[in-house]
């Protein structure tokens, strides 16, 4: 089977794949990345039971957030369509013996191979990168099992998120690359829970989730106006 290739900007995949050798630098071009990671992991493993379970991470990038779950006892597959950052993120798995499958496939060829093999997927920090959202979203409730959960995070289009995200994080404080992410991109919650409702899923959950440079940190806060991670479920 062809895997469909279009729901993606390929700008967007150069864009990280330049990254890719610097992505498990604590203190490089992702280090706002790796002070979410821990509270996305909570996040996810106070909702569901991670150790034992098969796990789909969505654009996993370099694997930060796949080796998380994998040291937890997750079965943990992991796909990108960045090709430069499978390859970091597969060598670093080698290097430090945490098991993952990395996959150079989009999420919606894996719908069509692997319909119903997952109990929990995950998709941080993708949507907002790509042509069709809703389409990645309808992907990963094909692969949930009944019952599986899914976990996703994202950028709300808000002024707010255009003043710390954008002009904060990239033009004042540089803590991102400039042109890491484009307004008009952004998801409000309201059409992520538009889109979760039209795949099938219950949404259960939105928090927001705050990055604080000052302490290189970040935790759960109850606006969502600038980053935000929802939990849904697919009916049993």
């Amino acid at each position: 089977m062809s895997a469909p290739r279009d729901n993606f900007h390929q700008s967007e995949l150069d864009k990280f794949g330049a990254l890719a050798n610097r992505w498990w630098d604590a203190d490089g071009p992702q280090k706002p990345l790796h002070a979410l990671n821990p509270v996305r992991l909570d996040y996810v493993r106070h909702r569901a039971q991670l150790d034992g379970a098969s796990v789909l991470d969505v654009g996993c990038g370099g694997g930060l957030l796949s080796e998380a779950m994998a040291k937890l006892g997750a079965r943990v597959t992991a796909i990108d369509l960045a090709e430069d950052l499978v390859k970091v993120a597969t060598l670093h798995s080698l290097e430090s013996g945490v098991q993952v499958d990395y996959l150079v496939q989009s999420v919606e060829a894996l719908a069509a191979e692997r319909p119903g093999s997952y109990d929990i997927v995950t998709c941080m920090e993708m949507l907002e990168h790509v042509p069709d959202p809703a389409a990645i979203l309808q992907a990963c409730a094909t692969l949930l099992k009944p019952g599986g959960h899914l976990f996703v995070s994202t950028l709300n289009r808000t002024p707010a998120a255009f003043a710390l995200a954008i002009v904060g994080a990239e033009y004042v404080a540089r803590l991102l690359p400039r042109g890491t992410h484009q307004y008009a991109s952004f998801i409000r919650p309201s059409e992520l829970g538009s889109w979760l409702r039209a795949a099938g899923l219950q949404l259960d959950d939105v928090s927001g989730l705050m990055y604080e440079p000052w302490r290189n940190g970040a935790r759960l806060i109850p606006r969502t106006d600038v980053n935000y991670v929802a939990w849904a479920r697919k009916p049993a």
